[in-house]
C-alpha cells in the first residue's frame, strides 16, 4: 500500500480517564487512550480497553512497582527523541496500534506518531513501520513491552500468511484454534485475521465443539450432538469424527460443521462427496505446509491449524532512537 495517505498525528498523554476533554460518542472510547487510537483498535475488531488493560499489564510486569532506573539514571527528563519501529526481517505486521497503546500507558505527554504502514502489510528487512516523537524516557522504558507484543503478533501474521497464501485459488481458508497465550487471545486471534486467516470461536460460550471425550461421555457422536442441540438450539456446532462412519451419523443428525480429525487427503475428498454441500468440512490434525494444497484441493471449508498461535516465531522488529527533526 502507498504510505503517502498515512497520517502523522499526535496522540497519548491522556492517562487515566482519558482526561482529554474530549466527547466520547461509543462507550468503547472511555477509557485511557487517546480517542482516535481507540477508534482504530475498534475498528480492527479490537476491543480497546481490553488493549489497554494489556499494555498496562506488561508496563506493570516490566517495571514491577519501580522506574526504569539505567534510563532515568541516563537520559534527562527534558530529552526528546523519534524512536523508529524497523523491521529486521521481510514478514507481515500487526499489532502497530497496540504498541501505540504501550506507549500511550507509558508517556506522560502527548507524543506524534507517523504511521509508514498499516497492519496486515508485507514488509522487507530494514523498513520502517512506526515513528514516534515524544520524551526519550518514554521511549526507552517502554521499548520493551510494545516490542514483545508487536513481534508476537507480526510473528503469527507472517505464519498465517504463508498458510493463506498456499490456499490461494481454492476455497479452503486457514483456520486458528483456542491454543493461544493466556489473556492474548483476542490480540493473537486479531494477528490471524491481519495475516489472511479466519478466526474459530473465541471462547467456549460462542459456539460449541464435540469432541472424543464429549462422545465418549455421551455415549455416541450422534447422542453427543443431539445433547447440544437440545440445550444450546441456537449455537453453531462443530463436530469432531474420526472415521467416515462417524461423518455419516453426524451429517444425518443435522451437523453445521465438522472436522475431520486425522483424515488424509483422499479421506477429506471422500467426505466431501458424502456431505455433498450440507455441512461445512474442517481438516485437522497431520497438516503441514507442504501438504495443505492437498488438503485444500479436496474441498474441504477449513484448514485447522493450531500451531499459528502456539508455534508461531516472532518477526523480529527492533526501535532504533534518533534525534528529533
Amino acid at each position: 500500500m502507498s504510505t503517502d495517505d498515512l497520517p502523522l498525528v499526535t496522540t497519548g498523554g491522556c492517562g487515566d480517564g482519558c482526561g482529554c476533554g474530549a466527547e466520547h460518542d461509543e462507550a468503547y472510547l472511555e477509557c485511557g487512550l487517546d480517542p482516535v487510537l481507540a477508534e482504530l483498535l475498534a475498528a480492527a475488531g479490537l476491543d480497546p480497553i481490553e488493549v489497554e488493560d494489556i499494555a498496562t499489564v506488561a508496563i506493570q510486569e516490566d517495571l514491577a512497582g519501580g522506574v526504569d532506573v539505567t534510563t532515568v539514571a541516563t537520559i534527562s527528563e527534558e530529552a526528546v527523541a523519534t524512536g523508529d519501529f524497523t523491521a529486521r526481517e521481510a514478514g507481515v505486521v500487526a499489532g502497530l496500534r497496540v504498541a501505540e497503546a504501550v506507549l500511550s500507558v507509558v508517556c506522560t505527554d502527548e507524543f506524534e506518531v507517523e504511521r509508514h504502514v498499516e497492519d496486515g502489510d508485507r514488509v522487507e528487512a530494514g523498513q520502517r513501520l512506526l515513528s514516534v516523537t515524544t520524551r526519550t524516557q518514554d521511549l526507552l522504558t517502554a521499548e520493551r513491552s510494545a516490542l514483545n507484543l508487536l513481534c508476537r503478533l507480526s510473528g503469527i501474521a507472517t505464519a498465517t500468511r504463508a498458510w493463506a497464501d498456499a490456499l490461494e485459488g481454492t476455497k479452503a481458508k486457514v483456520r486458528d484454534t483456542r491454543k493461544t497465550t493466556p489473556g492474548l487471545r483476542a490480540l493473537e486471534k486479531f494477528a490471524v485475521r491481519a495475516g489472511g486467516g479466519v478466526n474459530h470461536r473465541m471462547s467456549l460460550s460462542d459456539a460449541a465443539l464435540v469432541k472424543d471425550n464429549h462422545v465418549v461421555a455421551a455415549g455416541g457422536v450422534a447422542e453427543a450432538f443431539k445433547a447440544v442441540r437440545e440445550s444450546f438450539p441456537d449455537v453453531p456446532i462443530e463436530v469432531e469424527v474420526d472415521t467416515l462412519h462417524q461423518l455419516r451419523e453426524v451429517v444425518e443428525a443435522g451437523a453445521d460443521l465438522i472436522l475431520l480429525d486425522n483424515f488424509t487427503p483422499d479421506e477429506c475428498a471422500e467426505a466431501v462427496g458424502i456431505v455433498a454441500g450440507r455441512a461445512l468440512l474442517e481438516a485437522s490434525g497431520r497438516l503441514t505446509l507442504a501438504t495443505a494444497r492437498a488438503y485444500a484441493d479436496t474441498g474441504v471449508d477449513f484448514l485447522a491449524v493450531g500451531a499459528l498461535t502456539h508455534s508461531s516465531p516472532i518477526l523480529d522488529i527492533g526501535l532504533d532512537l534518533r534525534e528529533a527533526e
